[in-house]
């Protein structure tokens, strides 16, 4: 009986001591969160300022800084979703006419920011050179460890650090939503490397993913230079990536800087079954230039200048026309560039040149990859054995 009741007092000091340790665990991590917290709280101009540098150039150190946004949060402040659809609409005639697949956009898209469900400010701590920001669904893991593996991958080239981001919405309807929801919290657990926000990941819902990034890039990344924003099923070449940024730092063409692949005097698809189909009633004239969202990159300072534009423009359901929308409210086009193919390095798919792995070699971004189609040409592609003379694609 003795020795039961000994044993009995060493369960209990053995249990007092594990809630005394994850105490401290807690309280530590809690600390850490704080620390993070202060680290992002900076003035807002000393931010602007910074975020023209990379970081070792000088050419330009001495850019005016203006005022783009007069307040920044020091953290995410959207707690709740409070978006009611917008019933005055249904009064109105153009809407009665409108094809019932864009009603719920067209009632519900005043609402524009949405609570954050994952959150990595960590990203932006320290001297971070670029940002690669990738467009994801939580179904698409596959893509997602693909990416890590390649072109996603943290390291630092010639200098210059690189971090990785993925943005995720939730789950759509009819879909395992919880399974899928715990799947990815035990993926981030493992990556520590997802911005998940509380609206269901739609065709529709992308425009959403621009503008919550680019509020939580101006809240979090003060000091980060540049973001390449791409899509989850293309090959990038980061070291070709840096190259670009380098000449054009060294040009001092980086303020403005939105490079990728322009589409020009594109008009809105009037074809029903099309995934980029847009009704008259939705937009009735060209679209401005704009960037296929395959791959493009922009400078810090643009994406604040962008934020702050489109929090006056009504949404539109196609992601890629958005900005370009925004581009023009600021009275700018995006830069055409010969190394972003988002449409294939030739169109005609079926062509070999697109399976020509010196193409890729030259290449900043092709668009598009299975998986398996990127860690077979990302193998190929970095094997020293592979000679490649000089070539070009128009």
């Amino acid at each position: 009986m003795e020795r039961f009741f000994r044993r009995n007092r060493a369960v209990k000091s053995l249990l007092s001591l594990t809630l005394v340790l994850l105490t401290l665990l807690m309280i530590q991590k809690f600390k850490v969160a704080e620390i993070r917290t202060k680290e992002v709280r900076v003035d807002v101009r000393e931010n602007l300022r910074a975020s023209l540098k990379w970081k070792s150039k000088a050419a330009v150190r001495n850019t005016p800084v203006p005022a783009v946004i007069q307040r920044v949060p020091a953290v995410w402040n959207i707690t709740n979703i409070n978006c009611t659809a917008d019933s005055n609409l249904r009064s109105q005639s153009w809407f009665g006419t409108l094809d019932s697949r864009f009603h719920q956009f067209v009632l519900h898209r005043h609402c524009r920011y949405f609570p954050m469900l994952m959150n990595h400010p960590e990203k932006c701590a320290g001297n971070v050179d670029l940002l690669i920001v990738v467009k994801s669904v939580i179904e698409q893991h596959d893509r997602r460890e693909a990416v890590r593996l390649t072109w996603g991958k943290e390291h630092s080239i010639r200098g210059k650090r690189i971090k990785t981001l993925f943005l995720l919405g939730t789950p759509a309807p009819g879909k395992d939503s919880k399974n899928l929801q715990k799947l990815l919290e035990y993926e981030d657990r493992i990556f520590g490397d997802i911005l998940q926000w509380n609206f269901m990941d739609t065709f529709f819902n992308l425009t959403l993913k621009e503008v919550n990034f680019l509020r939580w890039f101006n809240i979090y990344c003060p000091n980060v230079p540049f973001i390449f924003k791409g899509d989850d099923d293309v090959f990038v070449n980061p070291t070709n990536l840096v190259d670009l940024l380098d000449f054009r730092i060294q040009e001092s063409k980086v303020h403005n800087l939105f490079v990728g692949d322009t589409i020009s005097k594109a008009a809105p698809i009037r074809n029903r079954q099309s995934k980029y189909y847009i009704p008259r009633e939705l937009y009735d004239k060209p679209y401005p230039p704009y960037v296929g969202g395959g791959g493009f990159v922009m400078s810090s300072h643009l994406a604040r200048r962008l934020l702050a534009v489109s929090e006056n423009m009504t949404l539109f359901p196609i992601d890629d026309v958005f900005l370009g929308m925004c581009l023009q409210a600021l009275k700018l086009a995006p830069e055409m560039h010969p190394g972003f193919k988002t449409f294939g390095i030739v169109k005609r798919k079926s062509s070999s040149m697109n399976n020509e792995p010196c193409f890729y070699r030259n290449l900043i971004v092709v668009h598009k990859m299975s998986p398996k189609e990127l860690l077979r040409m990302w193998g190929i592609v970095h094997d020293e054995k592979l000679t490649c003379a000089r070539r070009d694609v128009d």
